[in-house]
C-alpha cells in the first residue's frame, strides 16, 4: 500500500470514528432530563467500588445501600450543575458507556457491571497517568463527582475521619 493510500485511508477511517462515536453519545447520553441513565448508574456504581475503596462499609449490603445512596445523590449534584457543564458529563457518561468510548478512553474491555474492582481501578490508574490530557481530564471529574457525591451525606464522614463542620 503506498503512503498516500495508507494516510486517505487513516482519514477517512477517523472521521468514520468520530461521527460513529457522535452518533452514539447522542442516541445514548449520559444524562436524561437532568438524570441519570441506567447505564450510567452502572457506570457509577463501578466506580464508586473502584475510587471509594477502603471508605466503604464492610458488610456487603451496607456497601450496595451506600452505593445506592452515592448514585441517587449523583442525580441531585448533577441537576445543581451548570447546563454547560450537564452537557459535557452528559456527553462523557454517555462515551464511556459505549463498549468503543469504554475501551478507548478507559482501557476498560468488560462492560463496568461486568469489570472487576481491579479492572476499573487498572482503567482509572490508565487514565490518571495518561499522556493524554483528555484522558487525564475525564479521570479527574469522575473521580470528582464519585467523592463529591458521596461524601456529601453525613453518614460517610466518619470513614475518613472529618468530624463535621465547626460550630461557633
Amino acid at each position: 500500500m503506498q503512503r498516500r493510500s495508507l494516510l486517505k485511508l487513516s482519514l477517512v477511517s477517523g472521521v468514520v470514528l468520530a461521527l460513529a462515536g457522535g452518533a452514539a453519545v447522542l442516541l445514548q447520553p449520559g444524562l436524561e432530563q437532568g438524570r441519570l441513565s441506567a447505564s450510567a448508574r452502572e457506570l457509577f456504581t463501578s466506580l464508586g467500588r473502584a475510587i471509594l475503596q477502603g471508605t466503604l462499609p464492610a458488610d456487603a449490603q451496607a456497601r450496595s445501600r451506600a452505593l445506592a445512596g452515592m448514585v441517587d445523590r449523583m442525580d441531585a449534584l448533577v441537576a445543581n450543575l451548570p447546563p454547560t457543564v450537564q452537557a459535557e458529563l452528559s456527553q462523557l457518561v454517555g462515551l464511556l458507556c459505549t463498549a468503543p468510548g469504554r475501551l478507548g478512553l478507559a482501557g476498560l474491555v468488560p462492560a463496568w457491571a461486568d469489570a472487576s474492582e481491579a479492572q476499573v481501578q487498572a482503567a482509572l490508574e490508565s487514565m490518571r497517568f495518561s499522556s493524554l490530557t483528555l484522558r487525564q481530564q475525564a479521570y479527574l471529574a469522575l473521580h470528582e463527582v464519585v467523592g463529591g457525591a458521596y461524601f456529601s451525606d453525613e453518614s460517610t464522614w466518619a470513614s475518613v475521619g472529618y468530624p463535621g463542620p465547626l460550630v461557633l
